[in-house]
């Protein structure tokens, strides 16, 4: 449960500073190490009529069974892009950061972007919707990457 509060409203406004600096889809709390179910998307996505830049406690449904393949990213994950299956349409509802509930319908872009960081607080990333093949693809290039660490391993688990 999410106290609405002016600490809940910091956490928004830095988490929308945050993903504007990086010019981002979208970038969930997780992402930078708090542990609560909010997230803040662009509010300019196409799709977005209610300019929505955030969502608190969101919960998902999907109105039908269409789908979308295409090419994600994440901000958790630099320069990496992946063909990842999502819904295709989607109504997310949840709570402002003043806690007043609010839902917001998407397609396409807007649809995919509200998934992945709503996966995000599930403790989802993108690269575990991959088949094993398209994982272990992604593993080598981390591996290869500037910035990683030579120790990334595949899970034991």
């Amino acid at each position: 449960m999410t106290t609405f509060d002016a600490e809940l409203a910091t956490l928004v406004r830095d988490l929308g500073e945050t993903l504007a600096a990086a010019r981002g889809a979208g970038l969930a709390a997780p992402q930078i190490g708090v542990g609560l179910r909010v997230f803040a998307i662009n509010p300019d996505l196409p799709g977005n009529e209610l300019r929505l830049d955030h969502l608190v406690n969101p919960g998902l449904d999907f109105p039908d069974d269409e789908e979308q393949d295409g090419p994600e990213g994440c901000l958790s994950i630099p320069g990496i892009y992946l063909d990842t299956r999502r819904r295709m349409n989607v109504a997310a509802r949840g709570f402002t950061k003043q806690g007043d509930p609010v839902q917001i319908v998407g397609a396409g872009l807007l649809a995919r972007c509200i998934q992945h960081e709503t996966d995000h607080l599930d403790g989802v990333l993108f690269i575990d919707r991959q088949d094993p093949r398209g994982q272990e693809r992604i593993l080598a290039t981390l591996r290869e990457a500037a910035w990683a660490d030579a120790r990334v391993r595949t899970s034991p688990h």
